[in-house]
């Protein structure tokens, strides 16, 4: 029998902590770019109920991607320097977007009535550049960090449905912490939008194994094609029952209100297991492996234990968050 060695094993624990925070990221943080991106289709009041939904959230749920990208560098830092050198400027773009969407968050509140609808605009500018640009460095990345013409043309419609996405989980949030006309609204964007997510998990589901061969061994070949034949089954029916919900939402008594942003959160992460499955052992596709891109073993000790701390705290903060601040949202206030 092998010996069990922590020394081999460190790489993978590091990708997988990634992984998840990435993906945690995507559906926390994204119901927040989703509002934002949302919020020109509401009127003035329910701007205001819409950033009170996510108002003892965002913040937090952005520590999400500082965790990912922390990681990143210090676990992987290789693989760190290949991609964010490759992605610079949809990196940027990202970083002036999160700050824009922070600032007006907070000044759409506090400045005077005539210069609240200027920040509401920045507020929804910030939302869609940060959604725009990780589409497109997600699209990058599935083509393994081609950047011809034709890969920036995918990168652009990954980009358009990434927003969608975001836009969708957005609505289903929404569904859940409003009610009455806003709620009724959120269904009808919820609709309007999953067309769009639709079409960005095709285009990612059909562009990934064609962009390397070995991929396209791994989906067609046996057994390894039933090992992954259950994901896109999954994902369809969950597409399917979505929309069949979403015609009927909002019920009596409000019931199902979670439904919607639990469906997508699963639809989102068995994308996240499609993609996981593609590109192992890669960090980045078809170049560079997990090993090969690791820091040193000692490193990565000392690394974990950190980890080990910060990652309980982050965790147990988001779940008590999201307990106190639970319920349908209120109206806003600033005291």
């Amino acid at each position: 029998m092998a010996e069990f060695s922590w020394s081999e094993w460190l790489p993978y624990i590091f990708a997988a902590l990634m992984g998840v925070s990435i993906l945690v990221y995507v559906i926390l943080d994204g119901f927040d770019l989703g509002i934002g991106i949302l919020s020109p289709l509401a009127d003035d009041a329910q701007k205001d109920r819409m950033v009170s939904a996510i108002g003892p959230f965002w913040d937090a749920n952005e520590t999400w991607l500082v965790l990912a990208v922390g990681l990143l560098l210090v676990a992987f830092p290789v693989a760190h320097g290949v991609i964010l050198t490759t992605l610079y400027f949809p990196v940027a773009v990202l970083m002036i977007g999160l700050i824009l969407r922070g600032v007006a968050f907070e000044f759409r509140a506090k400045v005077s009535l005539a210069a609240k609808p200027s920040w509401n605009w920045m507020f929804f500018i910030g939302s869609l550049l940060s959604a725009l640009s990780q589409g497109y460095m997600l699209g990058i990345y599935v083509l393994g960090l081609d950047t011809s013409w034709p890969a920036v043309g995918f990168a652009l419609l990954v980009a358009a449905c990434l927003a969608a996405a975001y836009a969708a989980i957005g609505a289903a949030w929404l569904i859940h912490k409003t009610e009455g006309a806003l709620q009724k609204k959120a269904v009808a964007w919820l609709r309007s939008a999953l067309g769009l997510v639709a079409l960005g998990m095709a285009a990612i589901s059909l562009a990934t194994p064609l962009a390397s061969s070995r991929i396209l061994d791994r989906w067609l070949g046996f057994p390894e094609s039933l090992l992954l034949a259950p994901l896109p089954i999954l994902t369809v029916l969950l597409f399917a029952w979505l929309w069949r919900l979403s015609s009927r939402l909002p019920l009596q008594e409000d019931r199902l209100n979670w439904a919607p942003f639990a469906a997508l959160a699963g639809i989102y992460a068995l994308g996240f297991a499609g993609l996981a499955w593609s590109f192992y052992p890669y960090v980045v596709p078809g170049r560079i492996t997990i090993v090969e891109a690791a820091s040193a073993t000692e490193s990565l000790a000392i690394i974990l234990v950190g980890t080990l701390f910060v990652l309980p705290v982050i965790t147990g903060y988001s779940i008590w968050a999201y307990r106190i601040f639970g319920g349908k949202a209120v109206d806003l206030r600033y005291d």
